[in-house]
């Protein structure tokens, strides 16, 4: 009579562990549902989860006036004010490398973050004021921009020779 006991007992085990792993397996996968979806797992997870943010491009079409603050050799550090599609304080060192050629580091601080970007471009001088064309990759960002991206935007600008102000007009497309 043992034997049917034991037989029924490990059924029931063997029912209760399969309903168990199904009823684990389907909470599971309805967690798994509902994060691939957005939606909180949980109620602290309603509180604390962070908003997803969708990356998407930002067309840039900015412009910077520029003011001499210090020189080193050949590199111009200027500071001014950026208007455009991303307001804020612009920071540039301007190298001039050779007699026709400048790089550039350039820094945006909008509110929120910031933006650095590297350039490249060919120079001219002119008279007073020089010109220089090229291109600039965004190289790092934080805060709102820790995720900014883009490569081959335009970079132009001009340099008044007399006391070395900038102008800069950056345009194309950021990933953020």
């Amino acid at each position: 009579m043992k034997q049917p006991d034991q037989r029924n007992s490990t059924m029931r085990r063997g029912s209760v562990s399969g309903l168990h792993r199904r009823l684990v397996l389907a909470a599971g996968l309805c967690a798994v549902s509902m994060a691939s979806l957005g939606a909180p797992t949980t109620l602290a997870a309603t509180r604390t989860a962070p908003v997803a943010h969708l990356a998407g491009s930002l067309s840039l079409n900015e412009s910077g006036r520029l003011h001499l603050t210090s020189h080193h050799g050949f590199t111009l550090n200027e500071q001014g004010s950026a208007s455009g599609a991303i307001t804020g304080t612009i920071y540039i060192h301007l190298h001039v490398v050779s007699t026709n050629r400048v790089t550039a580091e350039v820094s945006l601080y909008p509110s929120g973050g910031s933006i650095t970007g590297l350039a490249s471009a060919s120079y001219r001088p002119s008279g007073a004021v020089a010109s220089f064309s090229g291109t600039m990759n965004i190289a790092r960002g934080t805060g709102r921009y820790a995720h900014a991206g883009g490569s081959g935007l335009s970079f132009t600008g001009t340099i008044r020779r007399t006391d070395d102000a900038v102008t800069v007009h950056v345009s194309g497309r950021m990933s953020d």
